[in-house]
């Protein structure tokens, strides 16, 4: 069994990750950007302005194409950018989006945390998840 720096190393692999800039550009032309990070904190952090928030333990179901839990929208076409507390989390995640059939899934390289960090917009947090 591989060590958990090589299943990152391995996920980060088939992504192209995105720095918060990249993120705010992609998410202004259409990407989705899903918080996945626990309530405590989103509430005590913030949240990025426009994302949806999406628990880990539901990631699949809502954001597989061929789901019929999926949100509204998804297709293989959609750009997902998977956002965590400091992009750990994240990467694995979108790797298993991409087995899942969503090839255009990736995340936010230094997770939340650098995006606000970079200066870009945050809001209140502690939105509740899509259910």
């Amino acid at each position: 069994m591989s060590s958990i720096d090589d299943l990152l190393a391995g996920a980060r692999s088939t992504l192209n990750r995105v720095t918060p800039a990249q993120a705010a550009q992609l998410q202004a032309e259409g990407a989705l950007v899903v918080d996945i990070r626990p309530h405590p904190n989103r509430a005590a952090e913030g949240e990025i302005p426009g994302s949806v928030v999406v628990e880990r333990i539901h990631l699949e179901w809502r954001l597989a194409p061929d789901s019929a839990w999926r949100l509204p929208g998804v297709t293989t076409d959609t750009t997902a950018i998977l956002v965590c507390n400091e992009g750990y989390a994240s990467s694995l995640a979108a790797a298993d989006l991409q087995r899942l059939g969503l090839p255009n899934a990736t995340d936010l390289s230094g997770g939340f945390r650098a995006w606000a960090a970079a200066g870009l917009p945050v809001v209140e947090g502690g939105s509740d998840p899509v259910p």
